[in-house]
């Protein structure tokens, strides 16, 4: 898989899993991603979450992202560091985008949603063909 094939997968299948590090121990935790795109993979979270606090503290994390075909199954993993943004106009968009977080915007603002990018990660891709190949990686 290129870069292209790699964030059309990624878009197709939001529902991912997202690892970081607290005090040596990982965590690992399903998430929806937001988007991905040629400016890197975009999540949030609330500022109230223990996600929140790990990401400030070791911004450097793994998302694992597969496919539904179990016939063709496809796993992605992609690793790099995030980074915060605070731009006012994505956040709205993002809780436009998602009915949920309205009510939790109306009581807590805006101030509480946490958006973070991964931008410039390495994406390495699994199959069952290549399950005993050398790892690549792909520079998104």
């Amino acid at each position: 898989m290129d870069k292209k094939e790699i964030l059309a997968l990624i878009n197709e299948n939001p529902r991912c899993f997202l690892a970081t590090a607290d005090e040596g121990f990982p965590h690992v935790r399903g998430i929806h991603l937001y988007r991905a795109d040629e400016n890197g993979i975009v999540f949030h979270t609330g500022k109230f979450k223990d996600l929140y606090q790990q990401l400030c503290n070791n911004p450097a994390v793994e998302i694992c992202f597969t496919n539904k075909d179990m016939q063709n199954f496809i796993q992605v993993r992609v690793n790099g560091i995030v980074e915060p943004l605070e731009e006012a106009e994505l956040k709205e968009q993002i809780v436009a985008d998602r009915d949920y977080l309205q009510p939790w915007v109306e009581k807590a603002g805006y101030d509480g949603l946490a958006v973070f990018r991964l931008n410039n990660g390495r994406a390495t891709v699994w199959t069952m063909a290549t399950n005993f190949a050398k790892k690549e990686w792909i520079k998104l």
